[in-house]
């Protein structure tokens, strides 16, 4: 994402278009039936098809544009993992009009009827096409727990990977196992539609902000911010028992000192760097004493170092080092540094607080980075639940209002 720039959009991107298009979907729709009779349901399916790619197209350039309006929102991921969503119900419906217009008796099994079905059930078809993708990226989960045990040992936290592993493939076997074609009385059928339907729709939402949060981590991860930067901020993590940075947080430190002096080679501007982290209660110094003295030892000016040694967590981290910024300079260019899976969460820290920082990604172990994000991903999960519950529950109510459509007779 190299050629995409974050913070070069001042409005924020908004998807209000796709409403009136939706309508105008639908009012076409309802016109071709109407008007049509043998060759309205492969119009409809084509109508349909077109309409779903101009939403991928329209989500995708809201994508990039909230990567350059702002790369830590929950926007990011709800784009890019829907729009991968969305993908599937294209190649669904233009296969069903290709073959209707190859083969015109299809036509007289793909009516109105038959597209209120395939839509009502578009949740498990996207199930069903990501399955390959599904088991490839829990064994990968497992894989790298597996090493991450072996290196650090049996706890719980290093087991998070294989619990969200075991989740993903066993909602997809619910689905295998139980999306057949049911027989029996209508309200038997439509009883068990609406609850695969239903249960779709929430693991459609799990899965798309898994992978939407997957993405997101990456392209955060990676991104290199300009060199033009004022003041870069170290967060902090537990030193070592005899004081100096772990591997983890030294990586953290060496990113932000290589930045810094790379900065000085090209621009000849020295930013300040502000280490961020107190002391808890089990550490013999605060991290930013850590990270100070290690700066010190890698050739940082001491004149360039503003220590921030009262914070507890990230969002601390953020808080704090904000005040000491904004008190010196409120127009300052801002970067901060941590490892590769905690910048797009703690990217949205920053954003939260108004502050508008680049994060950089230090590197760490491939065995331990997924079960870390997995870690990221919880707490995504946990933040902005109002939000996440508006959006599952419209979701939700859009799959029991499509299968209640699909059997009219029942409330009758």
């Amino acid at each position: 994402m190299s050629s995409i720039r974050f913070d070069t959009l001042n409005k924020k991107p908004n998807l209000y278009s796709i409403a009136f298009i939706s309508a105008a979907a639908v009012a076409i729709l309802i016109a071709v039936n109407i008007a049509m009779e043998e060759a309205a349901a492969g119009v409809s399916n084509l109508i349909i098809s077109l309409y779903v790619l101009t939403c991928i197209i329209l989500m995708i350039r809201a994508f990039i544009g909230q990567l350059r309006y702002n790369p830590y929102s929950y926007n990011t991921i709800y784009y890019i993992g829907f729009s991968i969503f969305l993908v599937s119900v294209f190649i669904t419906h233009m296969f069903i009009t290709i073959s209707i217009f190859a083969d015109p008796v299809y036509a007289e099994y793909a009516g109105s009827e038959e597209i209120i079905h395939v839509i009502a059930s578009s949740a498990s078809n996207y199930m069903m096409y990501s399955l390959p993708f599904i088991l490839a990226f829990s064994a990968a989960l497992v894989i790298s727990n597996i090493n991450l045990i072996r290196h650090e040992g049996r706890r719980f936290v290093n087991v998070l990977g294989i619990i969200l592993a075991g989740l993903l493939v066993a909602g997809e076997f619910i689905i295998w196992y139980f999306n057949y074609y049911a027989m029996g009385s209508e309200q038997e059928v439509f009883t068990h539609d609406l609850i695969i339907n239903v249960f779709s729709a929430l693991y459609l939402y799990f899965e798309c902000m898994v992978i939407g949060a997957f993405i997101a981590d990456l392209i955060a991860a990676r991104y290199e911010p300009d060199k033009d930067k004022d003041y870069i901020i170290i967060l902090g993590c537990r030193p070592r028992n005899d004081g100096t940075p772990t591997p983890l947080l030294k990586s953290r430190i060496d990113r932000a000192a290589d930045f810094y002096k790379a900065q000085v080679r090209k621009t000849g501007k020295a930013p300040f760097i502000i280490p961020s982290g107190g002391q808890g209660r089990d550490e013999p110094l605060s991290e930013s004493l850590c990270m100070k003295n290690y700066l010190l030892s890698v050739g940082i000016p001491e004149e360039h170092i503003i220590m921030e040694d009262q914070s507890k967590n990230t969002f601390e981290n953020m808080s704090f080092s904000k005040k000491i910024i904004f008190d010196r300079d409120p127009d300052a260019k801002i970067a901060f540094s941590t490892t590769n899976y905690h910048v797009f969460r703690s990217g949205m820290y920053s954003r939260r607080i108004k502050m508008r920082s680049q994060g950089m990604g230090a590197p760490t172990k491939w065995w331990f980075w997924p079960n870390a994000a997995v870690r990221e991903f919880v707490g995504l999960l946990t933040g902005h639940k109002r939000k996440q519950i508006i959006i599952l529950a419209s979701l939700v109510a859009i799959y029991v209002i499509a299968t209640i459509f699909c059997y009219p007779g029942i409330f009758q």
